[in-house]
């Protein structure tokens, strides 16, 4: 049976709508659609097209588990974020979330309340302290903090050679009362990988490739929806410039310079030079 442009889509959407599974069918017949009017649209050419399979292949061989190129391509378009926001239309007093990134590395060690995760690392002392909640006000204890950051050089511990230990990484858990504190050191903002596929991309346009300084959550505690998510920090650059498009008003926060002389450390410590703290209530939507 000979096909032409006009009955192709439907053949296509037909062969797929054979899908064992439902939403198997529904995602890829709908997918050959808008591929398919997409091409239409920008009369998109052979050669467009085989410069945009070298491009994914290209991303894809430059993935593996220290550096997903592809989850950045995602995050770049927007629908690493589109995703999130679909999947978390929860109650306006739960903590919003936003994007995972590239960088989440599994298996953070455990770690006591005000675990100094920097160890020693450059930078100035930064301490997270607050409370996890329900989205009634009670506080929720043995709640466990996955937190992650990048370095004062915008390094996170998958793009540092030669690191065999956690770097910039820790599980906290709150305690009885439902507080927790973290200390770090206080993140800047950064750019994203530049070296590949993505970075060729943006090179081509006039997107800022920069993020604003932050610190990552990961927050999955029984009987409530899993919360990732960023706290960033107030007054910093790229705020409404975003890359991956995750900045959220409601996750800006002071990083409030403090003096040990007249405030002493959250954590009992001696410190001598000012440190920065940063106050949160992360609210969490049951199930």
């Amino acid at each position: 049976m000979s096909t032409d442009e006009h009955d192709l889509t439907e053949l296509a959407v037909d062969r797929w709508s054979t899908a064992e599974s439902p939403r198997l069918a529904e995602l890829m017949t709908s997918l050959v659609r808008h591929l398919h009017a997409y091409a239409r649209e920008v009369n998109l050419t052979e050669d467009e097209w085989a410069a945009a399979i070298t491009w994914l292949t290209a991303a894809g061989r430059l993935s593996d588990d220290k550096r997903q190129e592809l989850v950045l391509a995602s995050d770049v378009l927007g629908l690493s974020m589109l995703t999130v926001e679909l999947g978390h239309r929860f109650s306006e007093r739960a903590t919003p979330a936003t994007v995972l990134g590239p960088f989440h590395i599994d298996g953070s060690p455990a770690v006591p309340y005000a675990h100094d995760m920097s160890d020693g690392l450059p930078g100035t002392p930064l301490f997270l302290t607050g409370t996890v909640t329900d989205t009634a006000g009670t506080p929720l204890p043995h709640v466990v903090l996955d937190v992650w950051q990048a370095d004062t050089d915008g390094a996170y511990e998958s793009q540092v050679p030669g690191v065999d230990e956690a770097r910039l990484r820790a599980k906290y858990t709150t305690r009885g009362d439902g507080t927790y504190c973290i200390r770090t050191v206080a993140p800047l903002g950064y750019a994203i990988p530049m070296d590949g596929p993505v970075g060729e991309l943006i090179h081509r346009t006039r997107i800022s490739h920069f993020r604003p300084a932050h610190v990552h959550f990961l927050i999955d505690h029984p009987g409530h929806h899993r919360l990732i998510t960023h706290l960033f920090r107030e007054g910093g650059q790229y705020l409404d410039s975003d890359v991956v498009f995750g900045t959220k008003d409601s996750l800006v926060v002071p990083f409030t310079e403090r003096h040990p002389a007249s405030a002493p450390p959250p954590d009992g410590s001696k410190l001598t030079e000012p440190y920065l703290q940063a106050e949160y209530t992360f609210v969490l939507e049951p199930e």
